[in-house]
């Protein structure tokens, strides 16, 4: 010390120190009552900033009062260093965590808002955290006085054998990366595999995409067999798709009335059924000449992929009622089985009676 201390510098120290406590509370206090306000706008901004300031104020106030404190005191120039140094070292890292926060809940909000669901690619938000953190390490360490290039051409040096060792998880990495920058899958996108693995992709991290299937189950694919694959994404390049379901009439309809009819039922289903898509045009297409009847193809538009199991079911019990109204047969399959002896002439299935497992005709 450059002098004694006395009773005096004790007590500005110990006032400044409060003071800045009290400081910070205050502004914590301040703080609250701000988020409980601009929680009620639209931009998730404003929450992430003030949830961010309301950490990081009352330490900034703490620490100044700190280091008031420390200035009132008669400490040797050495000392004074060190102190000086130590609390910049911890106001930089405690700042460097909160915007370590503010930025990863920006880039959150982005990945959100940009693919229109709740869930999130966490890879982008991992990578940020980690590069705002070892950076803000890095500027504490050079407050401190510790000479950061031998740490840098280490970390360059030893980063190579850690590259080697970790090839699988880079590949997982960069994957991720490739596939949330092409667009080709978001999260929310339901997709389906050549290998047979489908569902909506619920999260892309930085080693796997995470598939909830329509059982409600995770399915963990890694991000290197998924860019690898061939795949089916249901919601792009839209969301809305059309779905095919065969049918068949009998050969004495009138098929301009069973198109008819059938367009109609198309109709009300797509205009009352959740799911459906209202400005689907209704669409039948004859196709075949069957054994026993004439097949042809509905085409109707559903919402998203998951719809279409409840527009089908709709669908077909709306027609089967109204064909049965309108009279219209659907016949089962029929075939002719001739049956001929050996130097016999050819005798019709319908003349000989079947026979029961035991023996007894088949009234």
């Amino acid at each position: 010390m450059s002098r004694d201390l006395t009773a005096h510098d004790a007590l500005l120290a110990a006032v400044a120190l409060a003071a800045g406590i009290a400081a910070g509370l205050l502004l914590r206090l301040v703080l609250r009552w701000l988020g409980r306000h601009v929680v009620r706008t639209r931009w998730r901004g404003d929450d992430v900033l003030v949830a961010a300031l309301r950490t990081l104020a009352p330490w900034a106030a703490a620490i100044a009062g700190a280091a008031a404190g420390a200035g009132a005191l008669p400490l040797t120039s050495s000392v004074r260093t060190v102190v000086n140094r130590s609390l910049s070292a911890l106001l930089i890292l405690v700042a460097t965590l909160i915007v370590a926060r503010v930025i990863t809940g920006a880039v959150q909000s982005v990945t959100q808002s940009r693919t229109g669901v709740a869930g999130s690619a966490t890879i982008f938000v991992n990578i940020t955290r980690v590069v705002v953190i070892a950076i803000g390490f890095l500027v504490v360490l050079e407050t401190l006085g510790v000479s950061i290039a031998p740490l840098v051409t280490a970390l360059g040096v030893g980063g190579l054998a850690v590259a080697l060792a970790l090839q699988d998880t880079l590949a997982n990495l960069f994957a991720g990366v490739h596939i949330l920058a092409s667009k080709t899958v978001q999260p929310g996108d339901y997709i389906r595999l050549s290998s047979g693995e489908e569902g909506y992709v619920v999260d892309i991290n930085w080693r796997n995409t995470v598939v909830r299937n329509l059982s409600n189950n995770l399915v963990i694919i890694p991000n290197a067999q998924l860019s690898g694959t061939n795949m089916t994404n249901y919601t792009r390049p839209e969301q809305e798709l059309t779905i095919l379901v065969q049918a068949g009439v009998g050969y004495d309809s009138d098929l301009e009335h069973v198109e008819r009819v059938t367009v109609e039922v198309v109709a009300e289903v797509m205009a009352e059924v959740e799911g459906a898509d209202p400005e689907h045009e209704p669409a039948v297409r004859f196709h075949t000449f069957g054994d026993s009847r004439i097949g042809f193809t509905v085409i109707l538009g559903v919402g998203e992929f998951s719809d279409q199991y409840r527009i089908k079911h709709e669908f077909i019990k709306r027609l089967h009622q109204r064909y049965r109204a309108e009279g219209i047969r659907v016949p089962a399959p029929t075939r002719t089985v001739a049956l001929q002896q050996e130097g016999s002439a050819p005798l019709d299935a319908a003349a000989i009676p079947l026979q029961r497992g035991n023996g007894a005709p088949v009234p």
